[in-house]
C-alpha cells in the first residue's frame, strides 16, 4: 500500500470518528428533561422525592418523574385524562400531580 493510500485511509478514519462524535453530541443536545410523562417503572435517573434513580417511579405519568424526549415535544406529548377527566400534560418542571401515596 502507498503511503498516499495510507494517508488517505487515516484521514478517512479520522473524518468519520468526528462525524460521529458530533452528531452524538447534537442528538445529546437535542434532548430535555419532561416530567410526568413516564409510566412507572420507566422513568429516567434523579426522579425526585420518593425515587432514587432511573426505573423508580411507581405511578404512571408520576409529576416529579422525568424522560429525556426529543427537544421542544414535552408538553405536547399526548396523555390519557386524569381520572377527574382534567388534561394530563407534560412539563419541563416537576409537577405534584399524579404523585405515589
Amino acid at each position: 500500500m502507498s503511503n498516499t493510500a495510507k494517508t488517505l485511509a487515516v484521514a478517512g478514519a479520522v473524518a468519520a470518528a468526528l462525524a460521529a462524535t458530533t452528531a452524538t453530541t447534537a442528538s445529546a443536545q437535542a434532548k430535555e428533561k419532561c416530567y410526568g410523562v413516564a409510566l412507572a417503572g420507566k422513568n429516567d435517573c434523579a426522579a425526585g422525592p420518593g425515587t432514587t434513580c432511573a426505573g423508580t417511579s411507581t405511578v404512571d405519568y408520576q409529576g416529579n418523574a422525568w424522560t429525556l424526549v426529543d427537544a421542544g415535544t414535552c408538553e405536547n406529548i399526548e396523555l390519557p385524562a386524569q381520572a377527574d377527566g382534567t388534561p394530563r400534560k407534560g412539563s419541563l418542571d416537576a409537577l405534584t400531580r399524579d404523585m405515589p401515596a
